[in-house]
């Protein structure tokens, strides 16, 4: 797989389709490789015409680790966050938003449409407004604006994401404790097939395993605050695609963040968690074709309310 410079970091990238096609950039979110996007869904994308670019985030799969500054303290940057004193953290949003610029110029891409998913999501928020003229469109998937006061994970989502694997020198143990955490925060509607699952976890982790790297991005996103006033200046079509059964980033936090973004338009799909199950990758390259090509009616109401 290759890799590139950019923003003095090395970022190992992907690329698939005809490079002549629409550019179409997928951010993945915490902890989450470039290979985390479902094969069927980056085809899909390939066959609708665009041009996919994919990549790792810093301190996640190839790319380059931050290893120097240490396995952060989370509970103690979170408290600090809450009584509004300053967080340190060797990295922020803002930056993993220019690494996803530095891509970009890399490959020689003027303008491109934006995915991003939960983290990615928020890099993609950053880098259209902060960008404007390099974005064509951005889907935002499972984020959120990071708005003080909005509710977090539910207690069985974050009881599986703090649980520790009884023995971390077990490949099998380690799988079937990543198994868990997916199953725990997935679609209830959508199970995604234990093999399958399985199989995508075990891939993971024989590619990168990297604990400290996402402490660390957690970090970056606690040190980063809100989101609030850039969305507000976000100029480019937006869509908002969120779950209504998301554990880990509720529902609130997808209607919060398109009623900031001006003229974002909200997709809830019934049934879904914080995860991208097979059953639903048609749906969701539906909508995000819809939306890139400009045929959905801007609006700034959740369509599950839209007849209220």
């Amino acid at each position: 797989m290759p890799n590139l410079t950019a923003n003095g970091i090395s970022i190992a990238y992907e690329t698939a389709g005809d490079p002549k096609g629409m550019p179409l950039l997928l951010v993945m979110g915490v902890g989450m490789q470039l290979t985390a996007w479902p094969d069927d869904f980056v085809d899909g994308l390939v066959e609708l015409g665009y041009y996919v670019i994919r990549f790792d985030n810093r301190d996640c799969g190839l790319s380059t680790k931050f290893d120097t500054a240490g396995t952060p303290r989370l509970a103690l940057a979170w408290l600090l966050s809450r009584l509004r004193l300053p967080v340190h953290s060797p990295y922020r949003i803002d930056d993993m938003a220019a690494d996803a610029l530095g891509v970009l110029n890399a490959l020689g891409v003027a303008r491109v449409h934006v995915v991003g998913v939960s983290m990615g999501g928020m890099i993609g928020q950053v880098l259209t407004a902060r960008h404007p003229e390099r974005v064509l469109t951005l889907t935002s998937m499972m984020s959120t604006s990071g708005r003080r006061g909005l509710p977090g994970p539910t207690p069985a989502a974050r009881a599986a994401l703090t649980r520790r694997p009884p023995d971390t020198s077990d490949p099998e143990q380690l799988v079937a404790h990543g198994t868990a955490i997916f199953r725990a925060i997935g679609s209830p509607a959508y199970p995604t097939p234990d093999r399958l699952l399985c199989q995508r976890v075990a891939a993971a982790m024989r590619r990168n395993v990297c604990p400290a790297g996402l402490a660390r991005q957690m970090l970056a996103i606690i040190a980063s605050g809100d989101r609030v006033a850039l969305l507000k200046q976000i100029e480019r079509p937006t869509l908002v695609i969120h779950g209504a059964a998301d554990p880990l980033v509720p529902l609130a936090c997808g209607v919060d963040t398109a009623r900031l973004a001006p003229g974002a338009r909200l997709e809830v799909i019934e049934g879904m968690g914080h995860d991208l199950p097979p059953q639903l990758i048609e749906r969701l390259l539906a909508l995000i074709d819809q939306h890139a090509r400009g045929k959905m009616a801007p609006d700034n109401l959740p369509r599950r309310f839209e007849k209220q």
